[in-house]
């Protein structure tokens, strides 16, 4: 029982150390695909930039946060998805991470 417990701990400390690690300001890059949470996705009610990355099978979505960067890229990707690198810190906020972006570009 004490070794399941431990295996518990030690596996939700390797699971959660990403997000604390992002948490921190710590500037990430990232590749993946950028789209409009209204126009593309139908999940909002305004548009709004929403940056899905997958590593090992498992989908990350990020939602960028309100900045004069995410205004501009925005007007790149509204009605289509399109491939993208963002470079930004991340935070969680409830169950959403939110991605201030410093940089974001369309890719082929």
């Amino acid at each position: 029982m004490k070794n399941i417990l431990l295996t518990i701990v030690a596996l939700l400390g390797f699971i959660a150390a990403p997000a604390f690690a992002e948490s921190k300001g710590k500037e990430i890059t990232l590749s993946g695909k950028a789209c409009c949470a209204k126009c593309c996705l139908k999940t909002a009610t305004e548009c709004a930039t929403v940056f899905a990355v997958e590593k090992d099978g498992k989908k990350t979505t990020y939602h960028f946060a309100d900045n004069d960067v995410a205004k501009k890229f925005h007007e790149e990707i509204c009605k289509a998805p399109k491939s993208a690198t963002v470079t930004g810190t991340c935070k969680k906020d409830g169950d959403k991470l939110v991605l201030t972006a410093s940089k974001a570009e369309v890719t082929k």
